[in-house]
């Protein structure tokens, strides 16, 4: 070989080496730099580092997306990496998935303190939330028009841009078996998301994104099945009359959950009002407070609102409150752009102006079971926004052999909810949680989530049934 032709490809050679040196080190510098140190009210220490920041997905109109990434308590290196996504449209992540429900920290009832979540999911794996799309929670974009111009297509879009340069951030996690898990309009976030990472993984060899499977709770997937169930749920429990349940099947079946008609949206304020002052996101427990039903009642029933829960329905409040602290946004390294608006848990704007949105996505769980992922459908049986019964239409109508029949699942030797496992597909319910199963039933929920990691049945065996039945007829004398 010719001495020039060895020196240029010498120096091709350390020019590359150089170009990765520096980016892996620019990579950890700004690594370094998102670590969050302690949170304002923070008066415990943690076994655990966490990380806050930003990631731009597209420089042209300025969009960030702002995370917040807690590592596992217990060696990370060999746990999972999860993302969680919270729905709305509009509503943060960091507001109910990170602050009241999966997350580590929970915001105190003084709104300037926090405490530590013992069945947080991070006790099992690493824990990324991401406020998704711009103008939800701190993202943001240099573009107004982006705010008022958001959809399906291009949340998945970003999310997906999103991952593969947090990733360049988080190097330690290329590779790393990843999930995608989230509840309510999430429902559509997560197989649309899933569906893009799957197909970008088989145009790009050696993707960093090693999808493995996702989960969603309580999640909008088909909007005729979705509307059956809703009525036939509340017309069940006695929550509304016979004649407003007829007409809201007239009238809601071939609607859009998103964009309903007038006639739609007039009956279902007719079934609030009958429905009284309760928490329809969790029909067994309290609401907040009187004053805040009145704007709560007002929102459609798909957004994830004011949520109640056993013995402070107001934690979404107390969120709102911490998360507009100067001191906790200069912690976790929030940056406004051209945004001077507070923070807020649902953007009304986002929401209002939704673009496209499909009335099913059926048709992407059909296409990701048959890419094998784990998928694990799962249902809070005390919610009236996105029933139970909604779920089991919208899974019957995919129409898969089951493989596991239905029987009850238990922890601490009580029934926790009940399972069905199909092919290809899981579904399980949480007996008592409303639309926030980690919110209500917080220890379910972490048993779930272990059982969803491990690819094991969160129900005893049908030999374990017998056995165990037999075993009680035989003590008891019968």
């Amino acid at each position: 070989m010719p001495f020039w032709r060895w020196s240029f490809l010498l120096l091709v050679f350390i020019s590359v080496n150089r170009s990765v040196t520096s980016s892996d080190s620019n990579s950890i510098t700004q690594q370094k730099l998102d670590q969050v140190s302690n949170l304002p009210g923070q008066n415990f220490n943690v076994d655990f580092a966490h990380y806050a920041g930003y990631v731009t997905v597209n420089k042209e109109s300025g969009r960030a997306l702002f995370y917040w990434m807690t590592e596992a308590t217990d060696d990370p290196s060999s746990k999972p990496l999860i993302l969680w996504l919270n729905g709305g449209p509009g509503c943060s992540s960091i507001a109910f998935g990170m602050a009241e429900e999966v997350g580590p920290f929970h915001v105190n009832e003084d709104g300037k303190s926090v405490y530590l979540n013992p069945y947080s999911w991070n006790t099992v794996a690493n824990l990324l939330f991401v406020d998704s799309p711009v103008g939800v929670g701190y993202s943001y974009s240099n573009t107004s028009s982006d705010i008022t111009s958001n959809g399906d297509k291009r949340t998945a879009a970003d999310s997906l841009q999103f991952l593969l340069k947090w990733l360049e951030r988080f190097p330690q996690f290329k590779g790393r078996d990843f999930y995608i898990a989230g509840e309510s309009y999430a429902g559509h976030y997560v197989p649309q998301l899933s569906q893009a990472i799957v197909i970008y993984n088989k145009a790009n060899a050696g993707s960093p994104i090693n999808l493995k499977g996702y989960m969603v709770g309580n999640g909008l997937t088909d909007d005729y099945n979705d509307h059956v169930g809703l009525f036939q749920f509340m017309w069940t429990a006695g929550m509304i009359s016979d004649q407003t349940y007829k007409k809201a099947n007239e009238l809601c079946n071939r609607e859009s959950f998103i964009h309903p008609s007038s006639e739609c949206d007039k009956i279902t304020e007719i079934a609030s009002q009958e429905m009284g002052h309760i928490d329809p996101y969790s029909i067994f427990t309290p609401p907040c407070t009187a004053d805040s039903l009145t704007k709560w009642f007002l929102k459609r029933w798909h957004k994830v609102g004011q949520i109640g829960q056993t013995y402070d329905p107001c934690t979404e409040q107390h969120s709102v409150v911490y998360f507009n602290l100067p001191e906790v946004q200069k912690a976790l390294h929030v940056y406004h752009g051209n945004n001077s608006q507070e923070w807020e848990s649902c953007s009304d704007v986002v929401e209002m102006n939704w673009k496209d949105s499909p009335i099913s996505v059926l048709d992407v769980h059909r296409e990701l079971i048959s890419s094998g992922l784990r998928i694990w459908i799962y249902s809070g049986d005390a919610d009236a926004v996105i029933p139970v019964t909604s779920t089991r239409y919208s899974i019957n109508a995919l129409n898969l052999t089951t493989i596991d029949p239905w029987r009850a699942w238990y922890e601490d030797g009580q029934v926790g909810g009940w399972t069905q496992k199909y092919e290809g597909l899981t579904f399980v319910t949480v007996r008592g949680a409303g639309h926030e199963v980690p919110l209500h039933k917080p220890k379910l929920a972490l048993a779930l989530v272990k059982s969803f990691l491990a690819g094991t049945s969160i129900a005893p065996s049908i030999e374990q049934v017998v056995e165990s039945t037999t075993s009680a007829s035989q003590v008891n004398g019968f």
